[in-house]
């Protein structure tokens, strides 16, 4: 179902601090079970944890829950929690994913200290537990196809049939079985299965493949292998490994726990880690699929996967996403057993909120429109000041220069305003914010074209802002830069990546996801830009609300050298606090 924002504050949950354990009304269901599983002395009162991604693309917001999740249950129960890679499909993972998947971990505010860990660490022991199944009567070396297998599996009405490979003896399958690892058969001939049962109505347990023969590079272990067991024979085994207590993993692996039961229970391993599944995050406007994320990158519909409109950690923290508003997202959305999805305005109220009392106020005129102040002396410069932040006045103030020759909005000026337009229009008045009152005297326009080059105004002398002599009020305040002194910026203007209308489905990685549109309106880029002149040494990631516009960021990696380019990061206008509000 679709969780709109009316029914997101119903199931908001309450914030806590970690460790508070004394109200249990405010504990999700994974704590109830580990704390019940405390009270009775199981894993001799251990909580340890694991975050377990494939290193086959970039992680996005849904894994930043997992990680919080994971990370977090760990500390509020004084545990462990370790950071290992399922690299058990090297056809499609590269260390550039390890790498970047390390450095969104860190990012997000957790360390897995001396606990980093590869499936592939492990190849070894999980082709021995393969042989000890073999030697149990429990595994057997199949020929047939894929598609044969398929076949043969049944559907969810019909029982599978057995492979007519089934009744191998033990010892021809060992033999085959080494000589899979040796190398000796083609690529898919022959995999490895397990004998549990065909007429089994979950269809994981009718003889699920363990390994598969794979010629394929792996980044840890080059060419050594070639055959790699299946995330479902390996995840299991790694978790018993490592000690891990709670397997914590999303709602699509419940149908693949009793397979998960069924590996520990059958072969000679002393840890029994207990999988828990949880809803995983949907979010409205939002592809939280790698596979459909890869795509988008590999068709080079976006600009790779940090793209600013992509849902990935690297993504939104190049969009100037920080790591407390994402942990404060996650706190918010909670941990659920079924599927919902999340309004994308809640993740864009919890950076407003963050930024709200950590980002300087600055001025920045997006599309320019030249004023000359004509009764304002030639070549004065004035050095005004401005508070940084008014909900933080501890960041204090900066000087901005004002001269004879400012710009402003173009969308700040209209000749013929309708009613309640209180910016500026001819014979009308407004204050330049932190400055003067002018009035609009004159407008210049093109000869030709008839576009408007530049408006002629004068100032109040006696209205400087802040003068205790100032009593003059008005109705607008533009923000506006100094001709002379200010410094040309590149502005990235980003919307949802997918539309929601009626053509597409309010979820673009659902059941309706082939119906979802890409919005090619996703980016809009302003090259002419100004920005007041303190901006001129800020360093790249640096978050600033641009007066009336909303709140930006240095981009990280700029597109140009000549100039400094922002990321919008988030709109000013929060459709979330005011419902909370109502």
């Amino acid at each position: 179902m679709i969780t709109n924002l009316e029914e997101n504050i119903e199931v908001k949950i309450s914030r806590r601090g970690a460790g508070d354990m004394t109200n249990t009304q405010n504990t999700n269901f994974i704590e109830n079970m580990i704390n019940e599983d405390l009270k009775q002395g199981k894993n001799n009162n251990r909580v340890h944890t694991r975050f377990p991604p494939e290193p086959n693309g970039y992680l996005h917001i849904g894994h930043a829950k997992s990680i919080c999740l994971n990370f977090g249950i760990a500390k509020q129960y004084n545990g462990l929690c370790n950071l290992r890679f399922d690299d058990t499909n090297p056809s499609k993972e590269d260390i550039e994913y390890v790498d970047s998947i390390m450095e969104d971990v860190k990012w997000l505010g957790f360390s897995w200290d001396d606990r980093l860990f590869y499936a592939s660490d492990y190849f070894e022991k999980l082709y021995g537990f393969a042989v000890e199944l073999i030697k149990k009567g429990k595994a057997f070396v199949c020929d047939l196809s894929a598609q044969e297998i398929r076949e043969y599996r049944g559907t969810l009405t019909e029982s599978g049939k057995e492979s007519p490979y089934r009744n191998r003896s033990v010892e021809e399958n060992l033999d085959l079985f080494e000589r899979m690892r040796a190398g000796e058969f083609e690529d898919g001939s022959r995999v490895l299965r397990a004998k549990i049962d065909m007429s089994s109505p979950n269809l994981n347990m009718r003889d699920p493949v363990l390994y598969r023969i794979m010629r394929a590079h792996h980044h840890r272990t080059g060419d050594k292998w070639c055959i790699y067991p299946m995330y479902d024979y390996a995840h299991p085994i790694s978790d018993a490994l490592e000690g891990i207590t709670h397997s914590i993993c999303t709602l699509e692996f419940e149908d693949h726990r009793p397979l998960y039961e069924w590996i520990i229970n059958n072969i000679t391993i002393n840890s029994h880690p207990q999988q828990i599944e949880f809803a995983r995050l949907n979010l409205t406007n939002t592809v939280m699929s790698k596979r459909k994320l890869r795509e988008l990158v590999e068709q080079g519909i976006v600009d790779g996967w940090n793209d600013p409109r992509m849902p990935t950690i690297s993504g939104l923290r190049r969009r100037g996403y920080t790591p407390e508003s994402i942990r404060d997202f996650c706190d918010r959305i909670g941990v659920a057993k079924s599927n919902s999805t999340v309004d994308a305005a809640l993740l864009e109220h919890c950076i407003r909120e963050d930024l709200n009392t950590k980002a300087s106020r600055v001025m920045a005129v997006l599309r320019p429109l030249k004023v000359v102040i004509t009764n304002y002396p030639e070549g004065k410069v004035e050095e005004l000041e401005a508070e940084n932040n008014p909900e933080n006045p501890e960041m204090g103030t900066r000087i901005i220069p004002f001269s004879r020759e400012v710009y402003i909005e173009q969308d700040d000026f209209m000749e013929e305003p309708p009613k309640k337009f209180f910016r500026l229009y001819p014979g009308n008045e407004v204050r330049l914010k932190h400055a003067y009152i002018i009035k609009c005297e004159e407008v210049v326009k093109d000869p030709e074209s008839g576009e408007i080059l530049e408006l002629r105004c004068t100032y109040d002398p006696e209205t400087k802002s802040g003068a205790s002599t100032s009593t003059k009020k008005v109705k607008g305040v533009l923000h506006w830069v100094s001709a002379p002194h200010a410094i040309k910026a590149e502005v990235r203007l980003y919307d949802y990546l997918f539309l929601d209308s009626d053509e597409t489905s309010d979820n673009p990685d659902g059941e309706d996801s082939s119906k979802a549109r890409f919005n090619r309106n996703s980016l809009e880029v302003l090259e002419n830009c100004l920005v007041e002149p303190s901006l001129s040494t800020a360093a790249p990631g640096s978050s600033y609300q641009f007066l009336r516009h909303g709140y930006f960021c240095i981009d990280r990696v700029p597109l140009r050298d000549d100039v400094i380019v922002f990321n919008r990061t988030v709109s000013l206008r929060d459709s979330w606090a005011k419902i909370q509000k109502s």
